[in-house]
């Protein structure tokens, strides 16, 4: 109880009076996290642009470009080397180059989708000059992914055709469907989210994740008030929750468009979403796509992302991961209880669509790839430096946006 009340008193102070859920001390990034060998090829004042280095003999000849979300630092996807799923593509010969998107303050304020949008313009078109390839493949994930969706709707629009395929990992699509998010946010509450951030200039990424602490209480606040104050344990050290811990902010002006795209479920309808100039309709993208969505994702429900799938007007994949939104992209072989679940078509209801789905035991990250592969060209010879004399390697990675504090 003692070393309870001393740990309750702490966070009161430093934490908000919420309980911290872990130990961060032992991960150092570049360290023991974040350590897939590369380089930052590109900087921006909005991104850095890494590519890694390959490993492999021969690399398929058309590379990826990873759209993180702009609520979070990429490196989920590149936890401890075990789990890092950068590290497993390329060891399976992907080029992979990842953006690393600033830490915003007051001062970018006016960063908006139509500036993010442009600048993965930018980094499709260093990828392209370093690989000398014309087309590259897109890949974004939960926030990033609405990001990839508004580039390639942009891109159809304007004749552009340098996509090759696009890859959605807990992406919300249809935000009309039943959700924790959706039963606590009424318009009333999202008009004053989006006064609130006008206001400071910035959605502050601390605001931002007790939100989605308190959307699943009982395994994120409850949990470890319990262990903590009761219980008087200290937290675990887990890799996870000491990314979630690093925070980032979000500018009012990005802001201000996912919830405008969230209140009018702007990318199920035609033409309901403008960036740079252009109007946004999925059903008129004919790109190769691969959705997954998570079983348990409290953020995004599965059948979002289905929905979504079934939107687009191309040849789309959905695969149904099991476990929750960010477990389900953190999935590497070798978890005895991993799988995912699999269908040829895709129905109108999602819970039929289920029905009729395979479950295969492992991890989807190998079905991915196979999809990935067929899509990439032919194998190469990977170049033995990074970047090129246009755009020289600046840095090491994981670079010096992704070690900056939330401002």
């Amino acid at each position: 109880l003692a070393r309870g009340a001393k740990d309750a008193l702490e966070d009161l102070i430093s934490n908000g009076g919420m309980p911290s859920m872990v130990d961060s001390s032992g991960f150092k990034i570049g360290e023991n996290i974040v350590t897939t060998p590369g380089s930052v090829v590109n900087r921006t004042d909005v991104l850095e642009l890494i590519q890694y280095r390959p490993t492999t003999s021969s690399v398929r000849q058309v590379p990826i470009l990873i759209v993180p979300p702009q609520i979070n630092k990429y490196y989920f996807m590149d936890l401890t080397p075990e789990r890092s799923m950068v590290r497993y593509a390329v060891a399976n010969g992907v080029q992979v180059f990842m953006i690393s998107w600033k830490n915003p303050g007051p001062q970018q304020r006016d960063w908006d989708l139509d500036r993010y949008v442009t600048e993965v313009i930018g980094a499709m078109d260093v990828v392209a000059e370093i690989t000398r390839v014309e087309r590259v493949n897109l890949h974004g994930t939960c926030a990033g992914g609405l990001t990839a969706a508004a580039t390639l709707g942009h891109l159809k629009e304007i004749g552009d055709e340098r996509v090759a395929s696009a890859t959605f990992l807990v992406t919300g699509f249809d935000l009309s469907r039943p959700s924790l998010v959706r039963t606590v946010t009424g318009e009333d509450v999202l008009a004053a989210a989006i006064r609130r951030s006008q206001r400071k200039g910035v959605l502050k990424g601390k605001e931002l994740a007790k939100v989605f602490d308190w959307l699943s209480p009982d395994d994120l606040v409850w949990n470890y008030w319990v262990n903590k104050y009761l219980m008087g344990n200290d937290p675990a050290a887990f890799d996870i929750l000491a990314w979630n811990n690093d925070y980032t902010n979000m500018p009012a002006g990005l802001h201000h468009d996912y919830l405008t795209i969230w209140t009018d479920n702007a990318l199920m309808g035609s033409d309901l979403l403008t960036v740079a100039g252009t109007p946004i309709d999925l059903a008129r993208i004919t790109t190769d796509v691969y959705v997954m969505g998570a079983s348990t994702d409290h953020i995004i429900p599965w059948q979002s992302c289905y929905n979504g799938a079934r939107r687009f007007g191309g040849d789309t994949t959905f695969v149904r991961s099991n476990s929750g939104h960010i477990q389900a992209q953190v999935n590497p072989p070798g978890n005895p209880k991993a799988s995912y679940s699999i269908a040829n078509e895709l129905p109108e209801e999602p819970d039929k669509w289920l029905e009729g789905s395979e479950r295969v035991a492992g991890t989807w990250w190998d079905h991915w790839l196979d999809w990935l592969g067929s899509r990439s060209g032919r194998k190469v010879r990977p170049r033995s430096r990074l970047g090129s004399a246009t755009h020289p390697p600046l840095v090491d990675a994981p670079g010096t946006y992704v070690l900056e504090p939330a401002p």
